[in-house]
């Protein structure tokens, strides 16, 4: 059976417990006052068993500790899978948005997700789907913009007759918010 791995000399268990109770994250806190115990003397597996873990698990606790001190037994997030794109792309991309399609060359009025998607398949052989498409836009805070819908039946003569019937703004307005608005 091969021997434990001491813990770091720069801390002790008052230090651990100090930084146990200031923490916020209740798995650090639990991890630190399990290793408290292993400076106070206790065993590795009386250690384990306040930490609620086996003791592998408090194994890793102490590498991690060594490694990195008290951030070590912080909850990482996963760096989950890279990006697609680098910034050459989002730059072309972004390029190429702000600019717009031209009709005659892009056979299109307007850019589509699937269009972008489709464009940079054909200039970087990236094979993105729209909805990565639409994240990478979202995160270069680009937004979505539609038109307002018109009836079809919208006459432009009638909505500007209508216009002209409205009365002025302020002669809607009671007398007493006249002279507060002035």
């Amino acid at each position: 059976m091969g021997r434990a791995i001491p813990l770091r000399t720069d801390y002790c268990a008052s230090d651990l417990r100090a930084l146990a109770r200031q923490s916020v994250d209740a798995n650090q806190t639990r991890r630190l006052l399990a290793l408290a115990q292993i400076y106070e003397g206790s065993s590795r597996t009386e250690a384990a068993r306040i930490g609620g873990v086996g003791v592998q698990i408090l194994h890793d606790w102490v590498i991690k500790f060594n490694e990195r001190g008290p951030d070590g037994l912080l909850n990482g997030k996963a760096p989950g899978k890279p990006s697609l794109l680098n910034d050459k792309h989002r730059a072309a991309l972004a390029r190429i948005v702000e600019k717009g399609p031209t009709p005659y060359l892009h056979i299109v009025v307007r850019w589509r997700l699937s269009d972008l998607a489709t464009w940079l398949f054909e200039e970087f052989g990236l094979k993105v789907s729209h909805d990565t498409v639409g994240r990478e836009l979202r995160a270069m805070r680009y937004g979505k913009l539609s038109t307002r819908p018109r009836s079809v039946r919208q006459d432009p003569g009638r909505l500007d007759a209508f216009k002209e019937a409205l009365p002025p703004v302020s002669r809607r307005l009671p007398s007493t918010l006249k002279s507060a608005a002035k």
